[in-house]
């Protein structure tokens, strides 16, 4: 039974992508402890609130590169299609990363004014060539996931993995501050040309065409307006603390942050990039897809709780022992931000569903209303002056939230789509 068990699964292409990914987000997460552990016993709490600052607002702006709605579009489309929209998407992927490096540099004056250092600004302006990286392999990646490849992307999260943190360590130790982690991004994007576009041969057929971009950025358009949500909805705690509690306050809700949600942050970001093609296979056969949606609550019972109940029951052990004693004021904020993993599971389930069946729109609507309640609560608690407070009303929210939505899927769009 348990051998027969095994080979159902080993021939599941979903557990097979599961598989890479999570095995990619594993190397990454014993790269990233090594760094975190470096970055905790050299950076002090105002160095981590900058680089909070700067992978905010780096993430942030990132979601105006379309890329998420771009690359979804390009896994959804009819065969037909798709070298058009390939063409096109890869034109406009330069016409928008272009656009948004510019605005990045413009931006970085008022940004490092609102957190009240002038040192942000060159950091923030040379964070932005990453942008300009991402044209040369994009098209390559949407397309590996369409093909459901998604060990090459594995390969490709491990290759940066490694080199980012390696980068961010050596630089670290030779004295660069905020600048390591600056660095590491730039340097580390371009693993991802060579790795994509060696495994995926396409090439623009075209010398220049914009031809059905309407069509693009209207899929784009939808998933931008979520992206934007989610994106201010993962990253406003650390607007506000930043904002009415200074840097360091920043730094060390910052470093819960990463010591915390971040093992199980890889988990689901594999389990993210799974759901999507795993879903959009099925997107027409009522009964497959509501079996695989409901599925991927399994999953969440058997793999995200198990590792949020590890983490924070060995939390208070862990942190003084690795990270040293500065951090244990940290310690209830991060048990907080763990267990805010398992209503982030949910969400996630259910945008890549409603994504898949061009429901786009409902997702929105969702996270429109969420965010704003989301936003309001955060804006009161933090008023107090206590970051453990601030992470309790992130997994509150969340948790009442998450499980409503859901609810209003199974009952509401499954039954009737």
């Amino acid at each position: 039974m348990l051998i027969k068990k095994l080979k159902q699964l080993s021939s599941n292409q979903f557990a097979k992508n599961v598989g890479w990914l999570g095995g990619a987000e594993l190397v990454q997460r014993v790269f990233r402890l090594v760094t975190t552990v470096t970055l905790a016993r050299i950076f002090t709490t105002q160095d981590y609130g900058m680089v909070s600052a700067i992978y905010t607002t780096f993430e942030f702006t990132m979601t105006f590169s379309l890329r998420a709605g771009i690359g979804a579009k390009i896994i959804q489309a009819d065969e037909e299609q798709l070298e058009t929209i390939c063409n096109t998407a890869y034109w406009l992927n330069w016409i928008v990363c272009v656009a948004i490096f510019l605005l990045q540099c413009v931006a970085a004056y008022p940004i490092a004014q609102f957190y009240g250092t002038n040192q942000l600004v060159l950091p923030l302006c040379v964070s932005g060539l990453s942008y300009l990286i991402f044209p040369f392999f994009m098209i390559q990646s949407a397309l590996v996931e369409r093909e459901n490849r998604l060990h090459i992307k594995a390969w490709g999260y491990a290759a940066q993995a490694i080199l980012s943190n390696v980068i961010i360590v050596v630089f670290a130790l030779l004295g660069m501050g905020v600048w390591a982690v600056v660095w590491s991004s730039v340097l580390s994007y371009p693993v991802w040309i060579f790795i994509l576009r060696h495994y995926q041969t396409w090439r623009p057929s075209k010398p220049f065409s914009l031809e059905d971009w309407q069509v693009i950025i209207k899929f784009g358009g939808k998933r931008l307006g979520v992206d934007l949500l989610d994106r201010l909805r993962f990253n406003i705690d650390y607007l506000l603390v930043g904002r009415f509690l200074g840097l360091e306050a920043l730094g060390l809700y910052f470093f819960a942050f990463n010591a915390g949600i971040g093992i199980s942050q890889s988990v689901l970001n594999s389990l993210t990039l799974a759901w999507y093609p795993h879903f959009c296979q099925v997107r027409t056969d009522l009964s497959q897809l509501k079996q695989r949606y409901l599925g991927s609550f399994k999953t969440i019972a058997t793999i995200v709780l198990p590792l949020v109940v590890l983490q924070t029951s060995l939390a208070p052990f862990y942190v003084p022992i690795i990270f040293g004693q500065k951090w244990v004021p940290a310690i209830p904020t991060l048990i907080w931000i763990c267990f805010s993993a398992l209503p982030i599971a949910l969400s996630r389930s259910n945008s890549q569903l409603l994504q898949s069946i061009d429901k786009t729109g409902i997702d929105f609507y969702w996270n429109f209303v969420f965010t704003i309640i989301f936003s309001l609560a955060l804006l009161v608690v933090v008023q107090a002056g206590n970051i453990t407070w601030v992470a309790m009303t992130v997994c509150l929210t969340q948790a009442i939230a998450a499980p409503i939505f859901t609810t209003w899927v199974i009952r509401n769009v499954l039954s009737k789509h």
